[in-house]
């Protein structure tokens, strides 16, 4: 049986077979929107060399290894200052399942992979909402990269059927083709850093099991990563929503907001960008008594998990002058200069500047926005105590 070819189960969610990539291929090089969001982000382009090029690719692989590989460190040469990665001895010869805090809505995966294909592991299958599908170009794009999509928005009567064909393909991706999987800790970023993985996410990935939830979680083979960016494109648009949101209990974001929300991240500088991964959990793991509460288990999970994230993370100066101008005092002083500081403030009133909102209560903003640079510290230092 071809390694590819998944139950008909998995039809509405898994990535291209290779045997469908020229008609994805064909159908992306047709579609006038996908020229013009290229065009957007590479005026020069040279569509006719382009095409050529999208034609040679016979597979999946051909195509992440070649077209995306490039297209993401393209993003990274424009938009960071660099794009590193450690922790790569703690890699799992098996495979796994990355479970990493969630910054920015495209590029975590997409960086994840390039830099693991670079260090021999080999790119994973990632998961991506279908709320980010928002033309049909963009999940034929998705697909063909290898990602499978997370349904949201159906209705409670759906949502245990949706969850437990996830759940299910993601045991399939990892026990019976192999790969590994790419999965958020939470649904959507943590506006405030504020990393936690949720509880709903290790009930998802446990359905897809058929042994006891302790069991299923351990052959997943999870693995956190803490992805570090010294500065997030998106802060003051995730402050506007936090004050949006105060200003209107019932505000909610459109389509657009998530697509400005992409080209933000996508487009903007995030100077430095660190990927560190942690230790596989199995060992914690596997000294947890299986007969415990669910729930117990469940948080137990949750906590070695975020764990490794906050252990790992890298800091920079704007996350000590964060945390002291947030909290008061020089405890991090040692950490950032005279220079960093003006630097830093310089860069909140830019970021502030950008909100335009008819009552901007700038106080409240910039609160927020030293919130999202201090937290990972506040939560590092949480697991030093």
């Amino acid at each position: 049986m071809d390694k590819e070819t998944v139950s008909p189960n998995f039809e509405e969610i898994r990535p291209l077979n290779n045997n469908e990539v020229k008609d994805a291929i064909e159908k992306l090089l047709a579609s006038e929107d996908f020229e013009r969001a290229l065009r957007y982000i590479m005026p020069d382009l040279n569509w006719t060399e382009f095409s050529v090029l999208m034609r040679s690719f016979k597979t999946k692989e051909d195509f992440k290894n070649v077209m995306a590989y490039n297209a993401v460190m393209t993003v990274a040469k424009k938009t960071t200052f660099s794009l590193t990665i450690s922790g790569r001895s703690r890699l799992p010869k098996e495979p796994c399942t990355f479970i990493s805090n969630h910054r920015d809505i495209v590029l975590d995966a997409a960086f994840l992979n390039v830099m693991l294909y670079d260090v021999g592991h080999g790119m994973t299958q990632v998961a991506i909402g279908d709320n980010l599908l928002i033309r049909p170009w963009i999940e034929t794009l998705v697909r063909l990269n290898n990602s499978f999509i997370v349904k949201r928005g159906v209705s409670v009567r759906q949502m245990l059927e949706v969850s437990q064909t996830l759940s299910k393909y993601m045991h399939h991706t990892i026990k019976e083709t192999k790969e590994s999987v790419w999965i958020a800790q939470r649904e959507g970023r943590a506006k405030d850093s504020d990393d936690r993985t949720q509880g709903s996410v290790l009930k998802m990935l446990n359905m897809g099991g058929d042994k006891d939830f302790l069991t299923n979680m351990m052959e997943l083979n999870i693995v956190p990563v803490a992805i570090s960016y010294e500065f997030d494109p998106c802060d003051f648009l995730k402050a506007q929503e936090f004050q949006q949101k105060r200003d209107n209990p019932d505000f909610v974001k459109c389509q657009r907001d998530d697509l400005l929300a992409m080209e933000t991240g996508l487009l903007y500088n995030k100077g430095r960008v660190h990927f560190t991964l942690g230790s596989p959990i199995n060992q914690s793991l596997s000294k947890l008594d299986k007969e415990m509460d669910k729930n117990e288990l469940i948080t137990a999970v949750a906590t070695a998990i975020d764990h490794e994230i906050y252990k790992h993370y890298r800091f920079y100066p704007c996350n000590y002058l964060a945390y002291d101008m947030l909290y008061g005092g020089t405890r991090f002083s040692a950490n950032y200069g005279i220079k960093d500081k003006k630097s830093f403030e310089e860069y909140l009133q830019g970021q502030l500047d950008k909100i335009q909102l008819p009552n901007k209560d700038e106080k409240f903003l910039r609160s927020k926005l030293l919130l999202i640079y201090s937290n990972p510290l506040k939560n590092h230092l949480s697991i030093q105590d």
